[in-house]
């Protein structure tokens, strides 16, 4: 973190206080006028509604640092992203044992490119995913594996670290999940795909860090479906801003 924290210095001496302070008080760019989202400058502002109930404007989030993280979905046809999943509920336990958002005076957006109805579909099969990557790593009896099963076994161990569950009826909601059901937000951001490692509607895995100004202060566009910044990597980015004068 403290490496972060120095390269995350360089870049901000980089800009004079004057250029810094003008952005301040940009108000927030429309979605209309989104292509690209470019870093140390305005996030284009939008609202969608949150599968929990109500409705999201992130210019209404100003005075807030947040992350966006826009997730997958779907990995191919009737198939959920498995990694996707994971991180879902690595981030709610991590925001259930640290308080993530207060410690970091921090807002967390999930957005799925799919309409209400699928986004349950994809919440009441949360307990499933995450119960068969627990069973592939630790199956009965490793012996007895032929050698793709044990390959397969060692992936899921590196892949998915942490040892996570999610009892049935108790599948953890504690992050707004944002419903981007027309895709109008993930394809004015060019995120949205119809195939991208195989061919199903789905979004290219995204993360912004967006600073309480509204301000764009870190993204990552995964080149692939395991290329995913960790939470201790963007936990350190957020300390970086949040102790910032």
């Amino acid at each position: 973190m403290q490496n972060i924290c120095m390269k995350r210095s360089r870049l901000v001496l980089a800009f004079s206080f004057l250029a810094f302070t003008f952005l301040i008080f940009l108000p927030f760019p429309s979605l209309s006028q989104a292509a690209p989202v470019t870093l140390e400058e305005p996030m284009p502002d939008f609202t969608l509604p949150v599968y929990q109930g109500g409705e999201i404007k992130l210019s209404d989030l100003r005075g807030k640092n947040v992350m966006i993280i826009f997730a997958r979905g779907y990995a191919r046809p009737g198939a959920w992203c498995t990694i996707c999943d994971y991180k879902y509920v690595e981030l709610a336990e991590l925001e259930k044992t640290t308080q993530l958002r207060k410690k970091y005076n921090l807002e967390i957006l999930f957005v799925l490119p799919y309409d209400r109805d699928t986004v349950k579909a994809w919440l009441d099969a949360l307990p499933g995913q995450i119960e068969k990557i627990r069973m592939t790593k630790n199956p009965p009896d490793p012996s007895k594996l032929d050698e793709k099963a044990k390959a397969t076994m060692e992936g899921y161990r590196k892949v998915f670290p942490k040892d996570l569950t999610v009892p049935k009826g108790e599948v953890p909601v504690p992050i707004p999940i944002l419903i981007d059901g027309d895709r109008k937000v993930s394809k004015a951001l060019d995120l949205f795909r119809t195939e991208w490692g195989s061919k199903v509607d789905q979004n290219v895995p995204t993360t912004f860090i967006i600073d309480k100004n509204g301000i764009v202060r870190f993204k990552y566009f995964s080149q692939n479906t395991f290329d995913r910044p960790s939470y201790e990597y963007l936990m350190g980015i957020l300390g970086c801003i949040t102790v910032e004068k």
